[in-house]
């Protein structure tokens, strides 16, 4: 008897070993590591971004509400701020920042409070005045996070 004529070569299955599809986890897992904290960093300067959008809009209403009366509040001596167009960001759904505005006859300071999911960020707080003065309450200062 012929053993080579009557043996058939083994066929190889394809497929991928337990070794390979580990690397390729592995590799996964690496990968979204390093871009799971980029992108939820993108996400905070879009939120912010949209909170200092919102403080410039309250800021140039009020500036328009000065034009024409003369004061900042709702009548002279009240101390009263007139309703704000924003008083959340965004506009609708869970609120990232929350806006008031405190005013007096000759000035005002707005204010955009984290909340919610902003709530432990670094820059904190927003403020802007009626000279153009910028503020944060976080610890990476005002450069860093108004001139993002």
């Amino acid at each position: 008897m012929n053993l080579s004529t009557s043996a058939r070569p083994t066929r190889t299955l394809g497929g991928f070993s337990l070794i390979e599809l580990m690397i390729v986890i592995a590799i996964v897992g690496l990968l979204a590591s390093i871009a799971t904290p980029s992108y939820v960093g993108y996400l905070a300067r879009g939120k912010r971004a949209e909170a200092k959008q919102a403080l410039l809009e309250n800021a140039l209403f009020l500036e328009s509400y000065y034009t024409t009366r003369g004061f900042y509040s709702t009548a002279k001596g009240n101390n009263t701020a007139p309703t704000l167009p924003v008083t959340q960001v965004p506009r609708s759904g869970t609120a990232n920042y929350t806006l008031s505005a405190s005013v007096s006859n000759t000035g005002y300071s707005l204010t955009a409070t984290a909340v919610n999911s902003m709530a432990s960020d670094a820059c904190g707080n927003f403020t802007l005045n009626q000279t153009g003065t910028q503020g944060v309450s976080g610890s990476l200062g005002v450069a860093a996070c108004w001139n993002r």
